[in-house]
């Protein structure tokens, strides 16, 4: 009995062994090929189970999702001769598994350096026929669908892969270019600044002399108008004098006397001396009844 449970042990693990030997599982994200003895024999192998022939096939399985290769930066020259210094980056995936294999032995390393070889190609004649605004801001878009448009039917006949994207993730300028452009921007500025502050001090001095004007207007108003208001006054007053004069003849020579007298007199030192038989004790005498000397 122990016997007999050894030899199904036994077939068991012969069996797995040889299974594991002539089967292989090929992913949904995944393409392979298989090889005897070094040479393609299958290529693309779809996903599934596959058999292959124990020590005399290999496979080879490959990813079949969309890779990325990201570009160091480069310096390129425009239409007017101007560097920039471009950061890019590709989006690329395995069209076919055989070819793939036939270029680069399947090795992604010498795919990404052949790619890169032919992007950073392909970007210096672009950017060599447009000009500094046109790669920066008008035609980029334009630029990169027309380069992958050109990169991938190449890629495809050489690599057996597609581009299906390439971006430029950002352009600068080099540092001395951009100093010269800080310097001249800063220039500009400054040019615009002294305009701005000429027609500033222009508009001023307009305004001052315009208040000025306005201020002499005012003032000449001002004083035509109280000239008639103090005319006016004058008139009104003259004419009360006259009528209290008619009124009491003698009443108001006396007041005109004492408005004469406070004039003179302002003094605290001053002296008046007036004469008893002078007009001042007669009206005195004769408006209230008598003057005690």
């Amino acid at each position: 009995m122990k016997g007999f449970s050894f030899s199904v042990l036994f077939v068991v693990l012969l069996g797995m062994l040889v299974a594991s030997q002539t089967l292989f599982v090929v992913n949904e994200t995944e393409r392979a090929v298989v090889l005897k003895f070094g040479e393609i024999v299958r290529g693309d192998v779809k996903p599934g189970l596959h058999f292959k022939l124990p020590i005399v096939n290999e496979v080879k399985i490959f990813d079949a999702r969309i890779l990325t290769m990201d570009s160091r930066p480069q310096r390129y020259l425009t239409l007017e001769k101007k560097a920039v210094v471009v950061d890019s980056y590709v989006k690329w995936k395995i069209d076919s598994v055989t070819k793939f294999y036939q270029a680069t032995s399947g090795d992604e390393i010498i795919a990404n350096r052949i790619l890169s070889s032919r992007v950073d190609t392909g970007l210096r004649n672009k950017f060599g026929e447009r000009t500094m605004h046109e790669v920066v801001s008008g035609q980029r878009d334009q630029l990169m669908t027309g380069l992958r448009d050109d990169l991938n039917e190449v890629a495809q006949n050489e690599l057996g892969i597609s581009i299906v994207d390439i971006r430029v993730k950002r352009i600068d300028l080099p540092p001395d270019v951009s100093e010269s452009v800080y310097a001249r921007m800063r220039t500009e500025r400054e040019r615009e600044a002294r305009e701005h502050r000429s027609k500033g001090l222009e508009l001023a001095e307009g305004i001052r002399a315009d208040a000025d004007r306005q201020q002499v207007v005012l003032e000449a108003e001002a004083q035509r108008d109280a000239e008639m208001i103090r005319g006016d006054g004058d008139a009104k007053a003259a004419a009360i004098y006259s009528k209290v004069y008619t009124q009491d003849p003698e009443f108001y020579e006396f007041y005109r006397s004492l408005q004469a007298y406070r004039e003179s007199f302002n003094g605290s030192s001053d002296l008046f001396v007036l004469e008893p038989d002078s007009e001042f004790f007669k009206y005195l005498n004769s408006s209230t009844g008598g003057f005690t000397k």
